[in-house]
């Protein structure tokens, strides 16, 4: 058994959105890795792989029901929680084309949620005998805004801003207590999030794959993320990393309605 398999075997995971996508990715590569993974999401997850995944049902948009679920999946000591749940909108608008419901409904998602799961896994990844990962999917518009795309930035730049505020708050007496991470890709990723908002035809062989994030995220989860806590790492499509800090991502701004 390799040591990151073997340093797994057993663990506790939480993927919050982790039914498509770049959080169904990480939940298939912890699972793989012999984690006890956990999906939360409003759709249960599909395809290959989906039966080593547990799942229970989550709506973010109704913040009570959300908060006593997560923390019922949470409790006990947990290895490692991922949290990629994201609404983007339906489309690319300007600001007084969007509805007071979309921007309601980004800020529940992208940015209440990200802090309703801190609330309840913090406490359980703190329980086991070394620091727990927490694992928050980012975006490039946390460096670069872009127009068209007003409600997803803010959330996703507040929401990155809140995960870092929390691991310097998670450094107690020179030591960690949960391991804050970031990953975001490095381009357009193939996700059915974003081919919902693509014509019929669209050529995505220039796009990464959710899968990209796999090799990453299950070395981040083996070591707790050691090395790496505060961080935000862009991961590319041949599955390499850096720091966002010594490389901003390339904005992916383009003409509204593009």
């Amino acid at each position: 058994m390799p040591a990151t398999t073997e340093r797994l075997e057993g663990q506790r995971g939480l993927v919050v959105g982790g039914s498509t996508g770049i959080g169904r990715a990480i939940a298939d590569a912890w699972a793989r890795a012999g984690m006890d993974v956990l999906v939360l999401s409003r759709s249960t997850p599909q395809g290959p792989g989906a039966d080593a995944l547990r799942w229970a049902p989550l709506d973010l948009t109704d913040a009570a029901a959300a908060g006593e679920q997560l923390a019922t999946a949470a409790a006990g000591p947990l290895r490692a929680a991922c949290f990629s749940a994201v609404h983007y909108g339906d489309r690319r608008a300007l600001i007084e084309d969007v509805t007071q419901d979309e921007w309601r409904r980004q800020v529940d998602v992208n940015l209440h949620g990200l802090w309703l799961t801190l609330a309840a896994t913090l406490p359980a990844l703190r329980g086991g005998p070394r620091p727990g990962l927490f694992l928050g999917v980012s975006s490039e518009v946390v460096f670069n805004a872009g127009p068209g795309r007003s409600g997803y930035a803010a959330t996703k730049a507040a929401g990155a801003a809140l995960l870092n505020s929390v691991a310097q708050e998670e450094y107690v007496d020179g030591a960690d207590r949960v391991r804050i991470v970031q990953v975001l890709p490095a381009g357009m990723v193939d996700t059915p999030g974003i081919r919902r908002r693509r014509p019929d035809g669209f050529d995505y062989d220039g796009y990464m794959r959710p899968d990209h994030f796999g090799a990453l995220a299950t070395e981040l989860a083996a070591t707790a993320g050691e090395g790496h806590h505060g961080e935000s790492l862009v991961v590319d499509g041949a599955g390499a990393w850096w720091p966002a800090d010594t490389r901003v991502p390339v904005s992916q701004s383009r003409k509204v309605g593009g």
